[in-house]
């Protein structure tokens, strides 16, 4: 079954205004400093010690760095860089990093997405395949949404004749708490268009990113 570009936006620029930069939360930096104490009570820590003294503020920085993704736009990040080519064979960008935050824990997901299109009559800057990985991936995730949101961007931006999305990760949440099996890791997948109807093209995607993964 094809999966096409989402209904709902019925053209890029829809996709675009979707993914506008949020507006500020009305939650100020001292509260958000004030609930990091309150954790570090409930931890029975003593955050008025000198190793603590700094990391309500050090959490707060590290989380806005971390979810900087929510405030960034699919508008901003191309800048222009959709450009019109005949060129009609795929395109792969493989082993772009990935550092995500689990939305259920907000402990870290580790690992790398493969990127592939196949033009039709238009081309993306290779840096923006990367950076629209970067916004999605700097916000609270599960790995299958992460997935389809690339796939679903580029295919909305380009109308290309398909889209292949495979990331690649490893859960903290797993390695470091629960279950606990370092090693672990979780493969995703998003095919539109050509990707999902032509297996040889499936095939041939597969093939360019065949490899074992290694996440240290």
């Amino acid at each position: 079954m094809t999966l096409s570009f989402r209904p709902e936006f019925n053209s890029a620029e829809q996709l675009i205004a979707s993914q506008s930069t949020q507006q500020k939360p009305q939650v100020t930096e001292a509260e958000m400093m004030q609930a990091v104490r309150t954790l570090l009570l409930g931890l029975g820590e003593d955050p008025d010690r000198e190793g603590l003294k700094d990391t309500p503020k050090r959490v707060m920085k590290a989380l806005q760095f971390l979810t900087k993704g929510y405030h960034e736009s699919l508008d901003e990040l191309l800048n222009g860089a959709v450009f019109t080519e005949s060129a009609d064979e795929m395109v792969l960008v493989r082993d772009i990093d990935i550092f995500s935050s689990c939305e259920h824990h907000i402990l870290p997901i580790i690992g790398r997405a493969h990127v592939a299109y196949i033009p039709n009559g238009k081309v993306i800057g290779l840096s923006k395949i990367a950076r629209i990985c970067e916004m999605y991936a700097r916000r609270l995730q599960v790995q299958e949404r992460l997935t389809l949101q690339i796939a679903d961007a580029l295919q909305g931006l380009l109308k290309p004749q398909g889209v292949a999305v495979v990331v690649e990760a490893s859960h903290m949440c797993m390695v470091m708490r629960g279950v606990q099996k370092p090693g672990s890791w979780t493969v995703t997948s998003a095919m539109r268009g050509v990707f999902a109807d032509d297996s040889r093209t499936r095939e041939e995607f597969m093939n360019l990113i065949r490899h074992t993964p290694q996440f240290h």
